[in-house]
């Protein structure tokens, strides 16, 4: 899919991917954009800026986990642009944590980064259905292909979301409506460095895995994939090489994990 006149919410947009896809939207020619995340301020300001460069945008307060507040967000959308072309289902967040989360923080995880994407789906296929057309994008994680060391609720919850994205594209796919399941690894947002230091396990894993890549790095690789309607979108190349390999020899890929491991947090 093109993005030339197509209509877009994008969710956990104030900061990092989520503000970078809305930019590159905006100069790939869409023509009207709902900006939606927990930090209001950020995504008013993002949708003023948007919009004065002659983007029609809206920034809009949601939490994900709010199947309400997401149900009023694509109908604030539709009534607005009279319709909702690109779902960008971006908001996630992680825990740090691994048999150490206590189950606020499983229960956070699972309604952020799993029910927030069911949520989205619930609202806008309906409509894409009635139209004959529409894509959803899922910001999932390489986590969700490979695993998240330091971070069990982030890992397991990647996972699901992966499969919600796949279910969707096999449901749906001849239906008119396309789907992808956007999977970086390393990129420079409050994400990786949610500390602020970067001295977390996770972070210092991510950092030696693959180049840390920008924000407008995986806006690009999300405008290719949409063009080409690719279900994986790997912004770096070679999750493609580690989920062969851990598909055709599981032993061995968790092998070469420890051994990861030990090397990055060792003595």
């Amino acid at each position: 899919m093109e993005l030339v006149d197509k209509v877009a919410v994008i969710t956990g947009a104030g900061h990092g991917i989520g503000a970078a896809m809305a930019r590159r939207f905006a100069g790939e020619g869409a023509t009207g954009l709902l900006l939606a995340d927990l930090d209001g301020p950020a995504v008013e300001a993002l949708a003023e800026e948007l919009t004065a460069a002659g983007t029609p945008s809206v920034g809009r307060n949601v939490d994900v986990a709010d199947r309400g507040a997401v149900r009023a967000m694509v109908s604030a959308t539709e009534e607005r642009f009279g319709r909702l072309d690109v779902l960008c289902s971006n908001a996630g967040i992680g825990t740090g944590q691994g048999l150490d989360a206590d189950p606020t923080a499983w229960e956070r995880s699972w309604e952020v980064n799993v029910l927030g994407h069911v949520h989205a789906a619930e609202a806008a296929i309906p409509g894409m259905l009635e139209r004959g057309s529409g894509y959803v994008l899922a910001t999932c994680s390489a986590a969700g292909l490979l695993t998240m060391v330091g971070d069990a609720p982030y890992s397991v919850t990647k996972h699901a979301a992966v499969a919600f994205a796949e279910w969707l594209a096999v449901t749906y796919g001849d239906q008119g409506v396309r789907v992808s399941a956007l999977c970086p690894q390393g990129v420079a947002t409050a994400l990786l460095d949610g500390d602020g230091t970067g001295s977390t396990l996770s972070s210092r894993i991510v950092r030696s895995a693959a180049e840390v890549l920008e924000p407008e790095d995986v806006a690009q690789s999300v405008v290719e994939g949409m063009a080409e309607e690719r279900f994986l979108i790997l912004p770096h190349a070679e999750v493609a090489d580690h989920y062969r390999k851990k598909a055709a020899d599981p032993d061995r890929w968790i092998a070469a994990m420890h051994r990861l491991v030990a090397a990055v947090d060792g003595p």
